[in-house]
């Protein structure tokens, strides 16, 4: 009876994880294949996910898409043809790094302007601390001679 219970337990607790496997299993000719599909799913996002990629999603429509991806590498398409195809079936969305032209030129272009407006700020505010130094000097000369008696050990002239 005690054998039976713990057989049962046993086949409750590891019975479903037994089943719990990848329905993702594609066969390749070559390593090369096989690393240019990884390359290519890792670089298409999931059009359902929140910025994550086909090859980490679990979402069905992204094993739609590795489906595809493997079955177009499969009849022989090159890279820039898988991914046209996705892209006019998905949208731009799911590049990573879409192309430039006149819908992304701002999105291309706003770290270029960021870093050429950063530099202008810390130039100015360099070029304004120079200004307001050179006018108004850190020490004046009676603090000077102070400060250096009190270095040569003169305690006579620190206050308490």
């Amino acid at each position: 009876m005690i054998r039976a219970v713990l057989a049962a337990l046993l086949l409750m607790a590891f019975g479903p994880s037994s089943m719990a496997q990848s329905d993702d299993v594609y066969s390749f000719d070559s390593r090369t294949e096989e690393q240019r599909f990884q390359t290519l799913i890792s670089e298409l996002r999931c059009p359902k996910c929140q910025n994550q990629n086909i090859a980490d999603s679990n979402a069905p429509i992204s094993k739609d898409m590795r489906d595809e991806v493997y079955q177009m590498m499969s009849e022989g398409a090159r890279n820039e043809e898988i991914v046209d195809a996705l892209v006019s079936r998905f949208g731009e969305f799911v590049r990573y790094k879409p192309e430039v032209d006149s819908r992304t030129i701002l999105l291309w272009a706003t770290p270029v302007i960021a870093v050429v407006v950063g530099f202008l700020v810390v130039a100015i505010i360099v070029i304004r601390a120079r200004r307001n130094g050179e006018s108004e000097p850190a020490l004046t000369d009676e603090e000077r001679a102070r400060a250096s008696r009190i270095l040569a050990g003169d305690d006579s002239d620190r206050t308490s």
